[in-house]
């Protein structure tokens, strides 16, 4: 196998992989065309992994590993210092790649890559969270005490939305607990794995303990199933975590898998409309709608249904949707034509059985840019409950509002979806609010916070279908994830001690 450094085929780049600290090209089984969707232009080819480079990259990360879990903390954390410096010194360079293949706005690409650097930030303070727990003399000249130690080699499959933050999820609490990482970037967004992989090797991480291998499912099967990788973080849709729970779990594995949401928020009557309607709109077309934290549903009670639409819709037209690194532009495109053609697909279905388009961007053509998969931020009125577009993710700039007469027909529509990702609640009653808080059937709840993420130093994740196994990401959940525990118990007898000691009973 040839190590390379990235080649330009024809006026196409080529994307390789990074293993053992290098470029990597290997024996690909083909190449994914990775498109700019502001343009419809396809700007690099990406190489597939084969099964042959998979398995050379798990025997580095493997070697790699056991000399990185014997590095101290205080190395450790040290390397991590510089790679958080090193990515905000490139989030520009790391921006722009993501605005060429993701397509959002500049400064929502910027935003990820700090919330993203948030866990680096919890990374460098690792050696709090792997503090264990000491006991004096619990039986006579006997103490115990824990520890928790690397699971080994582990790997990251990461959704295409966010191709700097998820990964960054993953990756800087497996590192420094001792681990090494695989990460399998999204085809379509690859090329930030690709510059976190240079900047881990700047940072000073020995090469091998971080990698970057693309491919298609197949080759995803194939991490699932492989002997040599211990535990395995997914990010995606809910189907598809069904099938690396299933499958990683069968085959001895960890496994946290985050799949879908389609999150709620309930509108009180006695809310700030206007506070509403502007954190609604944020939260509903941000991203073009591309994220598991959206908020496409409002559940409005009482009545308040009209006024609100017409509200968010006062804001949602002002939002400028354009190229990515236009100025003043602060929504960008879906990711590609089969995801704008399933969106619009999912509205008209909606219209089509009742709901009330108040705001309508499926006709939006950007001039300049006619080739990119552009949609406008729209809003749907009485949505029906039994709609499609009302029972999917539709991972688009899509809000649907749907009815309630009161706050406990609202929980009830609330709870009843098979998701359980995040959900908030607007109002000025804080009883309403604190009962909310232990009504809801979700694993990240806001009060007039409509995308209730939680910091670094917390962990993230949901309920029911929205996350499959007990550990969330991140935070001291991803420690616990990232390591296995272990108690210690010892006794230093001296020989006297010993003679007097000796008994087939545990002496108290």
């Amino acid at each position: 196998m040839t190590q390379t450094t990235p080649e330009t085929t024809g006026a196409k780049r080529t994307i390789t992989h990074w293993i053992d600290g290098k470029h990597y090209e290997g024996t690909p089984i083909g190449r994914f065309p990775v498109e700019n969707p502001g343009t419809g232009e396809i700007e690099a080819e990406l190489l597939q992994a084969s099964d042959a480079d998979l398995d050379y990259a798990v025997e580095v990360a493997t070697r790699a590993q056991k000399e990185w879990a014997k590095y101290s903390l205080a190395k450790r954390t040290a390397v991590m210092f510089r790679m958080r410096d090193l990515v905000l010194e490139h989030q520009d360079e790391m921006a722009r790649l993501i605005v060429a293949e993701h397509g959002k706005n500049y400064s929502d690409a910027i935003g990820e890559i700090q919330r993203g650097r948030e866990t680096l930030d919890f990374a460098t303070a690792i050696n709090l969270a792997l503090k264990g727990e000491y006991s004096f003399d619990i039986s006579t000249g006997v103490d115990i005490h824990t520890l928790r130690q690397p699971v080994g080699v582990v790997a990251g499959i990461c959704p295409f939305n966010f191709p700097a933050m998820v990964p960054m999820w993953m990756h800087p609490v497996a590192i420094a607990t001792g681990n090494a990482f695989i990460l399998k970037p999204a085809s379509m967004t690859p090329s930030a794995a690709m510059l976190t992989a240079e900047l881990y090797k700047e940072a000073g991480l020995p090469d091998g303990v971080f990698n970057v291998v693309a491919g298609n499912r197949k080759m995803v099967t194939k991490v699932l199933e492989h002997p040599g990788i211990n535990a395995i973080s997914f990010v995606g849709s809910t189907p598809v975590a069904h099938i690396v729970q299933d499958t990683g779990v069968t085959h001895g594995k960890r496994v946290q898998a985050l799949g879908g949401a389609n999150n709620h928020a309930i509108v009180m009557p006695d809310a700030d409309l206007d506070f509403a309607a502007q954190h609604i709109s944020a939260a509903a077309f941000g991203a073009a709608g591309e994220r598991c934290m959206a908020l496409p549903v409002v559940v409005a009670v009482g009545g308040i249904g009209p006024d609100l639409a017409q509200r968010v819709k006062a804001n949602a037209e002002k939002i400028k949707v354009g190229y990515g690194m236009d100025e003043g532009v602060e929504m960008g495109p879906v990711i590609d034509a089969k995801s704008k053609e399933n969106i619009i697909g999912l509205i008209n279905e909606g219209e089509s059985k009742g709901g009330d388009v108040v705001l309508d961007g499926r006709g939006l053509v950007i001039p300049g840019h006619e080739n990119g998969h552009f949609l406008g931020p729209t809003i749907v009125d009485n949505v029906p409950l039994d709609s499609e577009l009302y029972q999917q993710e539709v991972f688009g700039p899509v809000l649907s509002i749907v009815h309630a007469d009161t706050y406990d027909e609202a929980i009830r529509i609330v709870n009843a979806s098979p998701y359980g990702n995040g959900a908030a609640i607007f109002t000025n009653d804080g009883g309403v609010a604190r009962r909310f808080q232990l009504d809801v059937e979700a694993g990240m709840v806001g009060v007039n916070v409509p995308i209730p993420t939680p910091v670094a130093y917390y962990s993230f994740g949901g309920w029911k279908e929205s996350l499959l196994g007990d550990t969330h990401i991140h935070g001291p959940e991803g420690v616990k994830f990232y390591t296995r525990a272990k108690a210690v118990t010892s006794r230093w007898p001296s020989e006297k001690t010993y003679a007097a000691t000796m008994s087939f009973q545990r002496e108290e």
